[in-house]
């Protein structure tokens, strides 16, 4: 069930990252690169910081394939995106509790304490979006925004404590991937957020 949603995740995410491309007038080896590095840049990103070699998707030749014919065929269906958007909110969060449990497994694999778990998924859940951002010279999305980063943190929660007290593996999947999708759905639906922190020096003179 895992590999399913990850193969998904990794295709849904490289097609929002063409599309972030496209909205910056890239060109097409922009889309393409664009296009990997949001599908597979969490997971690298995880993999340099644990010591995890080799990296993940340089075993996995196929997922390289997957999401640069993503990108390209996000091009040629361009025009009818709009019409995709709630499916790939769905996507999105499926792909995020996907990826976060992936990277708490590898930390956990290589035994790594109880934070660097956590943090290694949300690392892995969210680093492909924010290096989306960073090239397209955006503002990461994922700190200023609906509640997204936060439900990461909460699914590897959920998901290690499940695991400690030895629940089945199918069940601390259903129940991972259900309250992170009612989690991630809830925040968008009323555009649930942390508190936002702005600084201006004017503000605090005057």
């Amino acid at each position: 069930m895992l590999t399913t949603v990850y193969i998904i995740a990794i295709t849904a995410e490289a097609m929002s990252g063409a599309l972030s491309a496209g909205r910056r007038q890239m060109d097409m080896f922009g889309v393409v690169l664009i296009a990997f590095i949001t599908a597979l840049g969490g997971g690298t990103v995880r993999d340099v910081l644990l010591g995890n070699f080799p990296v993940n998707w340089t075993q996995h030749p196929p997922y390289i394939y997957l999401t640069m014919l993503a990108g390209l065929l996000t091009v040629l269906l361009a025009r009818y995106m709009h019409h995709l958007q709630q499916v790939f909110l769905v996507l999105d969060a499926l792909g995020l509790i996907a990826f976060t449990i992936i990277g708490c497994n590898v930390a956990l694999e290589l035994d790594y304490g109880l934070p660097v778990v956590v943090m290694s998924g949300v690392i892995t859940g969210i680093f492909g979006g924010i290096l989306r951002d960073i090239l397209c010279n955006q503002t990461p999305q994922v700190l200023q925004k609906e509640l997204y980063a936060s439900v990461s943190i909460l699914v590897a929660a959920l998901y290690l404590i499940l695991v400690h007290f030895n629940v089945s593996h199918d069940l601390t999947l259903l129940a991972a991937f259900s309250s992170g999708l009612a989690l991630r759905l809830a925040a968008i639906r009323w555009k649930l957020s942390l508190p936002v922190f702005y600084y201006s020096p004017e503000r605090w003179q005057s």
